[in-house]
């Protein structure tokens, strides 16, 4: 059986669509800013890395019918960032974990908030997942408010690949 098609879901000031390879070019100056990658600790992406990272999450959106949505603000159509949901093992345990990337010069907006309560609510309602987490880099004070504000919990300190996460979680 093939997985769902990924839909388009609004927001007051978002559009967040599945995203394409089309968004290579609005993408790459997010993960080619020293502060976005600062926020997660990683090195500034080459283009080879950008091709990669969204060639595997467009496999993901195919393989499980959901995954990182292009955040589109509606006012000029401009691509802010990315916000969505990946299946990952965590401790053994295989669950979706609710990640956001913005453009810096969108910061403090409150987008990032805004995708991820409507990403949280597609999740809950449409694929009914039972748990979401999200792992935020130790000291990322900006994407833990985020997910406090999403309702999510600080459940405990995990590590990947050698760098410190917060584990968020909200059931």
């Amino acid at each position: 059986m093939n997985a769902p098609e990924m839909p388009t879901i609004e927001t007051a000031r978002l559009r967040l669509r599945p995203m394409h390879t089309t968004d290579f070019d609005a993408l790459l100056p997010i993960f080619t800013d020293p502060q976005v990658m600062a926020s997660f600790g990683g090195e500034l992406f080459t283009p080879a890395q950008m091709q990669a990272w969204l060639d595997r999450n467009l496999e993901h959106q195919t393989q499980f019918g959901y995954g990182l949505f292009a955040v589109i603000r509606k006012t000029d159509g401009l691509l802010v960032g990315d916000c969505g949901l990946e299946q990952m093992t965590v401790d053994g345990q295989v669950i979706a974990e609710l990640g956001y990337d913005f453009r810096s010069d969108v910061w403090h907006q409150g987008y990032a908030t805004e995708a991820a309560c409507a990403v949280r609510d597609y999740a809950f309602a449409v694929l009914q997942l039972p748990r979401l987490i999200s792992l935020i880099r130790v000291g990322n004070l900006a994407s833990r408010r985020v997910a406090e504000k999403v309702g999510m919990q600080l459940a405990s300190e995990v590590e990947r690949y050698g760098i410190r996460y917060w584990r968020f979680e909200l059931s």
